[in-house]
């Protein structure tokens, strides 16, 4: 990385000048216009499928429904623009996404009814309303088919907003890697500008790089030095955005209020008991339960291979720490050969993993088709069982030896006040290189902000990792 060195300032540049932004104004139009064009077949299909169910007879009010749906058109992407639903910055999380769709449909379809009848067209309240669902699926459907198009042009350094960072402490190195590291978040750091050389520094950077936006590390500045840069770079038209200190809260648990002149950010505590969690618990048996039963001759077709591969027992057990510290034992497919626990200690010097965890990518005491178990993640399917019994859920952190305890900080604990899970934030994000601070992180990070929309997430996320084989193991 290159060093600028400027009055009162340094600026560390990863790239000389702004990507083109064309990448994103055609990303935007295209988005506008597969908008339209799944609008109008929603409301087509509406139509379709309102004459099939009434009759040939419904297609003598064809004339009126087409007007309303060709002036009605403009009104969706309207109200879509409204709902800020091109702006990356309102739509990052898919569920605001989809929020703020079905209320953009809501409306649309509301303008639509107060249109016709105002105009006194003969319009169908079942065509309405099969609009209403219609739309809002085929709409569903698009906007998930164009984030995984946006994804892939990230990745592939395109379709990025440029950025200069603020601060000079340890959050602002910490952001510029990771946004680097991660295309995409659909950011490029262009440079970094130390927050005491005040805001015409900051915006001689942007001038010279040509970026987008900036960002402010909190943590590294004082109020009024972040309120005199805020205010100097938005007079000139520049985007800027603040960290949260706050890194292990989910945005789903903030929300902005005034007291007085100064915003405040209010935190939802979190309840870990209540309907919440008799939920949790009643989705965990159910699928657990069907999860077993759908799955026996897997089951059976494992245990056969696994006596065929190595002498020793189908399933291994092991203790774990469970909810509140309790010790259970989980159940696994046996990977490994029979006496693999008597040779670990041999095997502590080629760890690969930090702290507590024992991690070794070719540990000789896998068997062949305990490989394959891994990389598939099928030796975790008897911890259903353990889901059963209530030792376990489908979801939660991972579990844990008894020889880690120890070397669990206070923080750590908290995570022994929900059940572990089969699956988690450590599958679908982690691998076996993953460090032990990464583990430490999304176990508190789940704990803090767990709910049921966040398990089902992670169980949609689960079964692709697991296929591709990307997930921890």
């Amino acid at each position: 990385m290159q060093t600028l060195t400027r009055p009162a300032a340094v600026g560390v540049a990863a790239v000389p000048s702004a990507p083109p932004k064309r990448w994103r104004r055609m990303a935007k139009a295209a988005l506008v216009a597969t908008d339209a064009a799944t609008v109008a077949t929603g409301l087509l299909l509406a139509f379709l499928t309102r004459a099939e169910l009434i009759g040939a007879d419904v297609w003598r009010a064809r004339r009126d429904h087409l007007v309303l749906g060709l002036v009605a058109l403009p009104v969706w992407l309207f109200l879509f623009a409204r709902g800020r639903l091109y702006s990356t910055r309102f739509i990052e999380r898919r569920a605001e996404e989809l929020r703020r769709l079905a209320h953009a449909a809501v409306s649309a379809v509301g303008v639509m009814a107060a249109t016709g009848y105002a105009l006194r067209l003969t319009v169908s309240r079942a065509w309405l309303v099969l609009a209403l669902v219609e739309t809002t699926g085929l709409l569903v459907v698009e906007r998930h088919i164009a984030r995984v198009v946006f994804d892939h042009l990230r990745r592939g350094r395109r379709m990025l907003r440029s950025v200069v960072i603020v601060g000079s402490n340890a959050e602002a190195t910490e952001l510029a890697e990771m946004l680097n590291d991660d295309p995409r978040f659909g950011y490029v750091v262009l440079g970094i500008v130390e927050d005491r050389a005040g805001p015409s520094a900051t915006l001689d950077l942007v001038r010279a790089t040509g970026a987008d936006s900036v960002i402010v590390a909190a943590s590294s500045t004082n109020i009024r030095l972040t309120n005199r840069i805020a205010r100097e770079l938005l007079n000139e038209g520049v985007h800027v955005e603040l960290s949260s200190p706050l890194r292990d809260i989910s945005a789903e648990r903030l929300s902005v209020r005034l007291l007085g002149r100064s915003p405040i950010i209010y935190l939802e505590p979190r309840r870990l008991g209540g309907w919440r969690a008799l939920a949790k618990r009643a989705f965990d048996l159910v699928v657990a339960t069907t999860g077993v039963v759908l799955l026996a001759p897997i089951w059976l077709v494992v245990s056969i291979r696994i006596r065929l591969d190595s002498p020793g027992p189908v399933f291994f057990r092991q203790d774990r720490i469970g909810k509140d510290g309790r010790m259970f034992q989980v159940w696994k497919f046996r990977t490994m050969v029979a006496d693999a626990e008597g040779q670990l200690e041999s095997l502590r010097a080629r760890n690969e993993a930090d702290g507590p965890l024992f991690k070794l990518r070719d540990d000789p005491r896998v068997t062949r088709f305990g490989r394959f178990l891994r990389r598939k993640s099928l030796d975790e399917l008897p911890q259903l069982l353990n889901v059963i019994r209530g030792e376990m859920s489908l979801v939660g952190p991972r579990p844990a030896l008894p020889g880690e305890l120890a070397a669990w900080s206070p923080e750590l604990r908290a995570r022994l006040r929900v059940r572990p899970g089969i699956t988690g934030m450590w599958q679908v994000h982690g691998r076996s290189d993953a460090s032990f601070e990464r583990y430490t992180r999304d176990d508190l990070y789940y704990v803090d902000n767990w709910s049921l929309t966040t398990d089902l997430t992670l169980l949609a996320r689960t079964i692709p990792a697991v296929v591709s084989g990307h997930g921890a193991y």
